[in-house]
This record gives structure tokens, sequence and C-alpha cells, in this order.
């Protein structure tokens, strides 16, 4: 049996960059062992990662880059973000009332929720002279036969 599918890509802190995160992933989840049935909302939780880097991890005009890992077999996708900009944990963050929020009319504020959501594992690392690093699992389900 052969290792984990490993591969990574690094972006500039520009949303502008985003559309080659989601093809990055498309592209990594095909080939993974097991057919994943759900590769979409594994791309929009990484996708509302990034985000959240981008947004609100560097200050305007801060120049970082972004690396996103993925790694992948028959049992588990596992990716791990890193960058330089701001620390923060999203486990601090409760998660929201959502009636509240539609009521409000709100658009954003909604992504570490949906990272909860979708992925079964979310864990956060800040170590300092070290890049913040939000490592996301997702359980590939067993096929059934």
């Amino acid at each position: 049996m052969s290792g984990p599918i490993v591969r990574e890509i690094r972006i500039p802190n520009d949303t502008k960059f985003l559309a080659d995160v989601r093809a990055f992933l498309q592209t990594f989840l095909q080939d993974i062992p097991r057919p994943f049935k759900e590769p979409m909302s594994v791309v929009l939780a990484v996708d509302e990662a990034v985000t959240n880097v981008i947004e609100h991890g560097y200050d305007n005009g801060h120049d970082g880059d972004i690396r996103v890992e993925c790694r992948g077999d028959a049992e588990q996708i596992e990716v791990l973000v890193e960058d330089w900009g701001r620390t923060f944990d999203p486990n601090a963050i409760p998660d929201p009332d959502i009636q509240e929020h539609v009521r409000q009319g709100r658009r954003k504020g909604l992504g570490i929720y949906l990272m909860r959501q979708i992925m079964d594992e979310i864990n956060y690392e800040f170590r300092p002279g070290e890049p913040n690093r939000l490592r996301l699992v997702k359980k590939v389900p067993a096929a059934k036969h």
C-alpha cells in the first residue's frame, strides 16, 4: 500500500488567488485513493480559512504568503494552512445565532462556523517565531458494500 498523497500550494495574501486554491483542492481531492463524495464542502471550508487569513491576518499592505498543504489517503483528508499573519484562535469564537445572523441581514461572519460544520477536526497552533498553523481534518467515509 502506498503512502498518503501530499501536495502544497503557496499564494500571496490576496483574494484574487482564492480561485487558485479552490482549483488546487479540487484536483487534490480527485486524486485521493478513495472517492470522496462531498469534495466541495472541503473546498468551502479551506476557502473560508484562507479568506480569513487574507482578510484578518495581515495588516493592509503587509506582504506575506499563505501555504496550504494537503495530505490524503483512504481514511482522511488533512489540510494545513500556514501563515505569518496576526495570530488568531478560532476556538475562542463561539458559534453564532444563525437565525439572528440572518434576521440582521449579515453577509459575513460565518466562516469559522462553516468550517466547524464541515470538518471533523479543527486545530490551531501558534508558536513564537513559527508560522500560524490551522489544521483541518475530514474523515473519508468507508465505502458501502
